[in-house]
């Protein structure tokens, strides 16, 4: 009997194996994109991590890629020194209140702006609207920062003359050099600049409604706000919780709508510098200006592993509150 069962096992397995090959070769093409994919992960995502090891070692720009693994341990002394730095504080600071001023107006924007795109009826008005506020996020910082020292400035800025004409103040405000400015500038620029390109996200949660739903609440008597309260809401729950927890897992960068680092170092200066600088230019700043590399890699390697922390913390906190989660 044991011999008869073997060949059966065998010719079994072949069997698998015959028909994991034709589906291979049935989805070729899919294959294809997902293996292009996982390449350019591999070279541009994972191969640089090696330089993580710059973070441990007194690496020196002169010994090139091979100083990576060559040059000398100095354990913790960079993680130390950044601690111990007499800018962490400030740095720390402008970070986690930028990021969460962020989360806090620019999460909300573009699930209200789903919401109420959703109310309008007229489609040929709704098409405008969405094509509009979404465009502004394949434009660049740079050309953000242009348009606003265009609209800001305090000698030729539009606003500024507007205020003025209008007698709302007798001199321009410094928008663009005053630190009491800097993190509303910021935050309205990323909200302005993203919120139309989350909303598609946020829509496409809510056509997976049921019309049925609706239509049973209204006869039911529902108001509209009933209706957004009891049906939308709910309905778009998931993705909510979704967004939500990448939105914590990437909040030292910008959080949704991103580009901490850009709108600090384009719209920052030596004047709003009490509030623009953050730990991203910083790191920049004495990496590449300073040429300390191996003290840069501790600085991003502490934000990735704080980062790492949020969406895991984020993801347990939201499966046990809303029952949703990520992973």
């Amino acid at each position: 009997m044991e011999l008869e069962t073997q060949p059966r096992s065998l010719g079994t397995g072949g069997g698998r194996r015959s028909i994991l090959w034709k589906r291979f070769k049935k989805q070729k093409v899919l294959h294809l994109f997902v293996g292009l994919g996982m390449i350019y992960l591999l070279i541009f995502a994972y191969t640089p991590m090696f330089g993580i090891l710059m973070a441990f070692k007194d690496y020196s720009i002169s010994s090139g890629i091979k100083g990576i693994f060559t040059s000398d341990w100095v354990g913790l002394r960079y993680f130390d020194e950044f601690v111990h730095d007499y800018q962490f504080g400030k740095l720390v600071r402008n970070t986690l209140v930028l990021s969460l001023l962020k989360v806090i107006f620019a999460f909300p924007a573009p699930i209200l702006l789903a919401i109420m795109l959703n109310e309008v009826k007229h489609m040929a008005f709704k098409r405008f609207v969405q094509t509009i506020s979404y465009l502004p996020h394949f434009i660049s910082w740079v050309v953000v920062v242009g348009v606003s020292y265009a609209f800001l400035s305090a000698d030729v800025g539009v606003v500024n003359k507007a205020l003025m004409a209008m007698g709302f103040t007798d001199e321009p405000l410094a928008f663009l050099t005053s630190p009491n400015y800097f993190w509303g500038l910021a935050v309205g620029s990323a909200v302005w600049k993203e919120m139309g390109w989350w909303t598609i996200i946020f829509l496409a949660a809510i056509s997976g409604i049921s019309p049925s739903q609706y239509e049973a609440a209204e006869i039911d008597g529902a108001g509209r706000l009933a209706r957004i309260r009891y049906i939308t809401l709910p309905g778009m729950k998931g993705t909510i919780v979704v967004v939500l927890v990448l939105t914590i897992g990437s909040i030292l960068g910008g959080g949704l709508v991103g580009s901490n680092f850009e709108q600090a170092y384009l719209l920052g200066n030596s004047i709003n510098n009490p509030t623009s600088e953050i730990v991203q230019t910083y790191a920049f700043r004495v990496g590449l200006s300073d040429g300390r590399f191996s003290y840069a890699a501790a600085i991003d390697l502490i934000q990735s592993v704080i980062s790492v922390a949020l969406i895991f913390s984020s993801n347990y906190i939201a499966k046990r509150v809303s029952g949703s989660s990520l992973f």
